[in-house]
């Protein structure tokens, strides 16, 4: 699979992940996700993370703070979808 393909993939399993559980998995569930080896599964989050618009890590970190439209720490922007409320906007 190109590298172009596999970093897309790696964008659209976290936002996937989010949509699912209200948090960013850890590379270790986007390894498993996408059938990689832990360390490739961190160096592609990285290369998705850098790839995109309003994505990063916490710095000096592998762990997603914030991936478009979605935070993984707590803010004052709640997301409710249909009475559910298990996530935090940007």
């Amino acid at each position: 699979m190109a590298e172009s393909t596999l970093v897309q993939k790696a964008y659209t399993t976290v936002l996937k992940h989010f949509i699912k559980t209200g948090r960013a998995p850890h590379y270790t569930e986007l390894a498993e996700a996408l059938g990689l080896q832990t360390d490739e599964a961190r160096e592609l989050q990285r290369k998705a993370a850098e790839a995109s618009v309003a994505c990063w890590l916490v710095q000096d970190t592998d762990y997603i703070e914030s991936w478009a439209p979605f935070s993984n720490v707590p803010t004052h922007y709640l997301v409710t979808v249909k009475g559910e409320q298990k996530w935090y906007g940007q």
